[in-house]
């Protein structure tokens, strides 16, 4: 074969001699002239055939048109379609497989071949938790190359069919036409069935590798990060064949279901460890605060599905939506990502002479832009009185002590009423929302599990500040039956009161009890039975107002929770918000007492 890859012109050339052959094949050497013609018309085809192979993983115009016209010459146009879909089914094993497997050697540091030997399966289940999401964006990026290859090979054969017609229009060869017109037509045929067939067989192969790794270990930037990526898997099903990915959507479920269970236990545990460690105190954020201003909630900013990569998203003047396969078709890749991607965007929500944030936050704010209506003493507050400039962790407590509990209500201070714990409970919501936004089928198992970070922290507060066993002997010492009601459900659904020490207990309690968490102990910093902090008056106030504070925002996020919800688990949703459960309630039954 010549350099240029001449395929028509070496089967032009060829068929000529079987024909002048044919003439004279009375004679003997031209007998055998034409079996040794008919040999090298076999190899072409073994060659033209490793030619089609190659455009499964990088379609190049040129070189697929000189394919077809090659098997055209041979009258094989069919025999190709079937030849290029077993192409396309085999380049995806091939490309899966040598992906994984680059990541398991170079992880594995030695160059045994026992791996190349093992399933794809098994193969999976060696990729290091260090190297599983770049095994995954590189899995992701060599299947899209494969995809958009078949998407340009329709691309390619709806051009000629539409030259074909109009050529057809102005010939005279009847029969030709309608031999081609069979042939287009199933070809036609053959390339839309195999478009859902590829993806079936893309959704298994990621399926497995998902599969292959527990990923209840990984840190949540990590795990959200691929479902990043998995959801951009899933925009090119849609777009590919319209599929709505219900394997890849099962297999991602299962496992986000088990990792957000022990997320969750271990934001529970956190919480308590917050809650018993909090004095109280006034956390002194600015006064046109908003929880959209902190990182966790802005992807509600956001009009469009979270994708992988923000900045990559095309910026279009039209109304149409331009797809992935449009964007990238002439180069690039809607996986071409990095890892360690942060939002870089600070925070400003801290007044400037208020605490900085903890370490693990490791937010960076800016100057406070003073208010003209904020009130001078509110404002000395915040200012250490020795220096005058440097932070000080809170609204003093003289100051606290010395004011009504009127005059701390939501509408008579500018800035909120909130804590450190307040803080840190809004941004495990803006967590929580984030990955329900991205995975919608585990929507109502996150719901549930939000309401419980703000159960815990109403039934804290009430346990530090509300008890009054002298009212009655029920336990909680309630005098309000629907605050009662409310407390009495949490207790035994989430607060593990730690009765069952008996070994012999069955597995099923075992499993009741590692879903709970214990019940928060008061910090020995907080003094209620002085009178000379008035038995704590601020403390209370503080964490009251912090507890409406934090139910309001849970009833600004209800449109936002009701439009993930699933619509079968809607009722439970409405039930939160309409019944007993209702978080305002809530507070406004506890802001009473």
């Amino acid at each position: 074969m010549t350099p240029e890859e001449d395929y028509p012109g070496a089967i032009q050339l060829c068929l000529e001699c079987q024909k002048a052959a044919s003439t004279f094949k009375h004679y003997s050497c031209i007998s055998e002239l034409n079996s040794k013609l008919q040999d090298t018309l076999e190899q072409i085809e073994e060659q033209l055939d490793v030619a089609l192979s190659k455009i499964c993983k990088n379609f190049d115009i040129n070189h697929y048109t000189k394919v077809q016209q090659a098997y055209r010459l041979l009258g094989k146009t069919q025999t190709a379609m079937d030849q290029l879909h077993m192409h396309f089914t085999q380049a995806i094993h091939n490309t899966v497989f040598q992906v994984v497997l680059g990541y398991v050697e170079l992880c594995a540091g030695n160059t045994d071949t026992k791996f190349q030997k093992l399933q794809y399966k098994d193969l999976c289940t060696h990729v290091t938790p260090d190297s599983y999401i770049p095994c995954l964006a590189d899995l992701c990026k060599a299947l899209w190359e494969v995809m958009l290859s078949y998407y340009r090979t329709m691309e390619w054969h709806e051009k000629h069919d539409n030259e074909d017609t109009a050529s057809a229009s102005e010939g005279s060869n009847m029969i030709g036409t309608e031999e081609t017109n069979f042939d287009r037509g199933y070809i036609k045929k053959k390339l839309e069935h195999g478009l859902t067939r590829i993806w079936q067989d893309v959704q298994l192969k990621v399926k497995t590798y998902l599969l292959g790794t527990d990923l209840s270990i990984f840190k949540y930037d990590d795990f959200i990060f691929v479902l990043d990526i998995i959801s951009r898997l899933m925009q090119v099903g849609e777009e590919f064949c319209g599929s709505k990915s219900e394997v890849l959507q099962e297999s991602i479920r299962k496992q986000s279901v088990n990792y957000f269970k022990n997320y969750h236990r271990t934001r529970l545990d956190e919480l308590r460890m917050f809650l018993e460690n909090e004095t109280w105190e006034l956390c002194p954020v600015k006064s046109n605060f908003s929880i959209l201003q902190l990182h966790e909630f802005k992807f509600m900013e956001q009009s469009r599905s979270p994708s992988v990569s923000p900045s990559k998203q095309p910026v279009s003047t039209s109304s149409k939506t331009v797809t992935l396969f449009e964007q990238y078709c002439s180069g690039g890749n809607p996986f071409e990502i990095q890892a360690n991607h942060k939002d870089e965007e600070t925070e400003d929500v801290l007044a400037s002479n208020g605490y900085e944030s903890d370490e693990q936050e490791k937010s960076a704010y800016q100057e406070y832009d003073s208010d003209s209506d904020v009130p001078e003493e509110l404002k000395r507050d915040y200012v250490d009185e020795q220096t005058g400039d440097v932070p000080v962790k809170s609204v003093s407590r003289e100051t606290l002590k010395s004011r009504k509990k009127s005059d701390y209500s939501l509408n008579k201070v500018n800035a909120p009423i909130l804590t450190n714990t307040t803080l840190n409970v809004i941004r495990l919501v803006g967590k929580y929302m984030q990955m329900m936004n991205i995975l919608k089928p585990i929507a109502f198992d996150v719901i549930h599990f939000m309401s419980q970070l703000f159960d815990y922290y109403l039934y804290a507060i009430y346990t530090f500040f509300g008890r009054n066993d002298s009212l009655e002997s029920t336990g909680l010492g309630l005098s309000s039956s629907r605050l009662r009601t409310t407390l009495n459900r949490i207790q035994e659904s989430l607060i593990d009161l730690e009765v069952s020490a008996d070994p012999t207990a069955t597995l099923t309690a075992a499993e009741e009890r590692k879903e709970k968490v214990p019940s928060p102990h008061l910090s020995h910093l907080v003094v209620l039975t002085s009178g000379d902090t008035l038995y704590g008056l601020a403390e209370r106030v503080v964490a009251t107002e912090s507890l409406v504070f934090l139910a309001e925002q849970f009833e600004f996020l209800q449109p936002h929770l009701d439009a993930v919800m699933p619509a079968v688990k809607k009722p439970f949703l409405q039930q939160f918000y309409s019944q007993s459960q209702l978080p305002v309630n809530y507070a406004n039954q506890f802001t009473g007492l």
